[in-house]
């Protein structure tokens, strides 16, 4: 069989390349690549070249973006970032994991990966699990960072912008952690979602103003917390508006270029808005000595299990992984009716 991965080779230019396939280790596991999801936030911003990455430098020693260079240039061969395969092949030494284990991980829309051992271990998929659950090990690390950040108490009215994926999971997190959820998308069918996965209610932005709305429910006072999951200035601008006094706004969408429509000398300054930006780079600093992204990873997955978060409705495409370039010129079209899309690696060759 040939192995091969998927890179983006110009903006909104795919192709396959053939990938070497070398002896194991004796602490390495060769792993094939079941499933793959596709992200439509941070995946598309590297298909159309809008991801500040590739057309800025990334000074990582002091974080800031810099003119010059960009830090990714064309071949782009880290597409893909939450897989879900099943073990082969283990090295001499391993014992810790055998073949036909399921594991899920970061490594790419590629049809086979080599992983170490402990690496391996830390993300087995529990036995009689669907492997597709994997592929939300990464989104939904995203998800439950942004519901930690939000610091939701038992009773809170949370506001979620945007159901997409990762406001899909959000909203279900939210939940969870006991809150009452209204989520907001001005499409329709991700609002139907929401409801059957158990939003409270749902909202059209397109209908009526959502400060509005809640402010007039609430006696004036607003949300304890709103979440922005869709990366659109025109909503973070409304969750600042729909917040109560006082209180936090959880930014999570990955924004492209400027942000424009946001009035800051408005309510985000006269009502003292708090506005928390959460991104998987990190956990927030007072939770860092007991989370981590791995603990994010693995929790995401565990959840899934005990069904506690019901995450294989959201996925409303699976192509084989030959059909890749077709699927993300769906996606970049922003056909609405695509939530989760996944490769399907099963006929790969």
């Amino acid at each position: 069989m040939t192995e091969r991965g998927l890179m983006l080779t110009a903006v909104r230019q795919l192709a396959f390349e053939e990938l070497s396939v070398n002896p194991l280790g004796p602490g390495e596991v060769r792993i094939r690549t079941l499933v793959s999801g596709i992200s439509a936030g941070t995946e598309l911003s590297q298909y159309r070249g809008t991801s500040p990455f590739m057309n800025r430098q990334w000074d990582l020693a002091n974080r800031v973006f810099r003119d010059g260079e960009p830090s990714w240039s064309f071949p782009v061969r880290n597409l893909g970032y939450e897989e879900a395969g099943e073990i082969v092949e283990t090295g001499a030494a391993v014992t810790r994991v055998r073949v036909g284990d399921r594991v899920f991980g970061t490594w790419g829309h590629r049809t086979v990966q080599v992983m170490a051992e402990a690496d391996a271990a830390d993300r087995l998929i529990p036995g009689g699990a669907d492997p597709r659950i994997g592929i939300f090990s990464h989104i939904g690390a995203v998800a439950l960072n942004g519901v930690h950040d939000a610091r939701i108490r038992m009773g809170d009215l949370v506001v979620v912008f945007g159901l997409g994926v990762p406001g899909q999971i959000v909203l279900q997190a939210a939940r969870a952690s006991g809150a009452t959820v209204i989520g907001v998308d001005p499409v329709a069918s991700r609002r139907a979602m929401a409801e059957q996965l158990g939003a409270d209610r749902t909202l059209d932005p397109t209908a009526q103003s959502i400060a509005d709305i809640i402010k007039g429910e609430t006696g004036g006072r607003g949300a304890d917390i709103c979440i922005e999951v869709s990366g659109a200035a025109p909503a973070l601008a409304e969750a600042m508006r729909t917040v109560a006094y006082a209180s936090r706004v959880v930014a999570m969408g990955f924004f492209q270029g400027e942000a424009r429509g946001l009035q800051l000398g408005d309510e985000f300054h006269h009502n003292r808005i708090e506005l928390i930006s959460s991104q998987i780079s990190g956990v927030a600093p007072d939770a860092s000595h007991r989370w981590s992204k791995l603990r994010l990873w693995q929790t995401a997955v565990r959840l899934q299990h005990e069904q506690r978060l019901n995450l294989l409705p959201l996925i409303t495409d699976t192509v084989p992984f030959a059909d890749a370039p077709a699927l993300f010129e769906r996606l970049d079209r922003g056909d609405p009716a695509i939530l989760q899309s996944v490769l399907d690696f099963g006929a790969a060759s």
